[in-house]
């Protein structure tokens, strides 16, 4: 081999090589309509007919810098009330910094406060190396950089990204997937389309679209089909009642209150 020739070829071999290490140079972008910053929407959870809890999940009234990226600041805050706050009590607040474009975390940040165990989780997301790194209160084991597929993501912002599907293109049976990473896994959600419904809440009848995630075999809910989460069946698209089967008894979380939404709740008068 002639040696322009060998000089083109070891050329190519190197760039085939490299292209494997080589990093994103954009970010995908998502349509969104159905939220915004200031909005607040307010829980009961109840364990069967007791009034176990309460939970808030609210968008921050203003944006955040996070990596160079504009972000939402998305919340769930949980906590017992009653009897359930006397005997475990329970202060949890997950946090994340939803990229405003491409609706994928650039960091979320764990607060747990169950009895006496506390913990604090911070995860800062690469999404142009796909990378995550992992900063954990009670384990400096867990305090590594992680590998995460295109697009990954959190507990929260997950429930965000399901609101911009365009759910009333979707059939009964249809099953999409969302990956995500917590506690130092990667994990494949399997979520499946179950039709529409009007189901009552503390805030009203309401018209929404069911999804059923798929969960694997576990010790704390009944079956793969335990938890069912209803979205509203209009452009907002917000969590209006989440129901789980549990090995222990049901669980049911009811919106009763709302502010700040994109456009007007589906209720059924």
């Amino acid at each position: 081999m002639r040696a322009p020739y060998k000089l083109l070829f070891l050329t190519g071999f190197l760039g085939t090589i490299l292209s494997g290490f080589a990093v994103k140079d954009s970010m995908r972008v998502i349509d969104n309509d159905s939220f915004k910053s200031g909005e607040t929407l307010q829980y009961k959870v109840h364990y069967g007919v007791i009034n176990a809890g309460e939970a808030v999940i609210n968008v921050a009234p203003t944006l955040h810098r996070v990596n160079n990226r504009t972000c939402y600041q998305a919340s769930v805050n949980g906590k017992t009330t009653g009897s359930f706050d006397f005997f475990h009590r329970v202060r949890d607040s997950w946090t994340s910094y939803i990229d405003t474009a491409a609706i994928v975390p650039q960091r979320f940040v764990r607060s747990i406060e169950e009895g006496r165990y506390r913990k604090k989780e911070y995860s800062d997301f690469d999404h142009f190396a796909n990378k995550v790194s992992v900063t954990d209160s009670r384990d400096n084991r867990k305090n590594a950089n992680y590998n995460v597929p295109d697009n990954v993501q959190d507990m929260v912002s997950g429930f965000y990204f399901l609101r911009t599907l365009k759910l009333h293109n979707y059939k009964p049976g249809d099953t999409f997937k969302v990956q995500g990473f917590l506690d130092d896994e990667v994990f494949n959600l399997i979520v499946t389309y179950k039709g529409k419904e009007v189901v009552e809440t503390k805030a009203g009848k309401i018209r929404a679209h069911r999804l059923v995630p798929r969960m694997p075999a576990n010790k704390l809910f009944s079956g793969e089909d335990a938890i069912s989460v209803y979205l509203s069946d209009d452009n907002n698209k917000i969590p209006v009642l989440i129901q789980a089967e549990m090995f222990v008894g049901a669980v049911k979380v009811d919106l009763y209150k709302y502010s700040g939404l994109q456009s007007r709740l589906s209720v059924v008068r």
